[in-house]
């Protein structure tokens, strides 16, 4: 494995810059909640000449291609696009579908490659989240967001995944039992046989209400680090913030 060194923070940025970065962020945050909003997705306003479509396509590897032009057909022009990825927003019933040329290999439950990624508002409980990555690592969880994304090659191994989600939150199967019926599935339905749960979601999917914007908790930090940089001051040094357990002297010393 190789490691990759990493520049540092910029150091040069004074006390007054740092808060005002931060400051601008937390004013932006409290607007939106003022508005009873937790995100914007400004990209669905806009959407793609189908001659440039066309363009960034035409180069794309056979199976993005291929997935290019089942998404066109059933969803329409995109609402965004870069030479290397198409964005489709509120594509019922995803909430997002992104289609890239680049790849990420996935060997379960057989050698693949992943580029086409599907979202839903969907709550997974935090004490949940272990078990759909032991079920698929190509189930991606925001939990700020409220949202799930199956990423695989096409749009029935997404929602094949999604259903098995649903299940495993909702106590309906084990993870083991997830994995060996999506297997199944995934067989029964490229050899054209019945497989509902790769034909479409079954599970009322949210439209909205799943974010998790956990809580606040900086006014006693604040303090604490207030009188922190007091004694910085005095002493003339720079003292660490917290305790620190990671880095090259303390790892050394473990």
């Amino acid at each position: 494995m190789t490691v990759k060194k990493e520049q540092p923070q910029p150091r040069d940025l004074t006390t007054a810059e740092r808060l005002a970065t931060t400051g601008r962020a937390v004013i932006q945050g409290i607007v939106h909640t003022l508005k009873g909003e937790h995100e914007t997705e400004d990209g669905g306003r806009y959407t793609v000449e189908p001659a440039e479509v066309e363009r960034i396509i035409d180069g794309w590897p056979a199976a993005q291609k291929n997935i290019a032009g089942q998404m066109l057909a059933k969803y329409g022009m995109p609402n965004e696009a870069t030479p290397t990825k198409l964005f489709w927003y509120c594509n019922a019933p995803w909430k997002r579908t992104v289609l890239t040329s680049e790849v990420v290999v996935h060997h379960w439950p057989t050698v693949h490659s992943d580029f086409l990624t599907q979202v839903i508002d969907y709550r997974v409980p935090p004490d949940k989240f272990n078990l759909i990555a032991e079920f698929d690592g190509s189930i991606l969880l925001d939990r700020t967001k409220g949202e799930v994304s199956a990423r695989c090659d096409s749009e029935a191994a997404n929602v094949l995944g999604l259903n098995m989600v649903h299940e495993i939150v909702t106590g309906k199967r084990t993870v083991d039992e997830a994995r060996k019926i999506s297997t199944e599935n995934t067989v029964a339905y490229n050899l054209g046989r019945a497989a509902p749960y790769a034909e479409r979601l079954l599970f009322d999917v949210p439209s909205g209400g799943t974010a998790d914007l956990d809580h606040g908790m900086l006014a006693g930090p604040a303090l604490h680090q207030a009188g922190g940089k007091i004694k910085d001051a005095v002493s003339r040094e720079k003292h660490e913030a917290t305790d620190r357990l990671t880095g090259p002297d303390r790892d050394e010393a473990r």
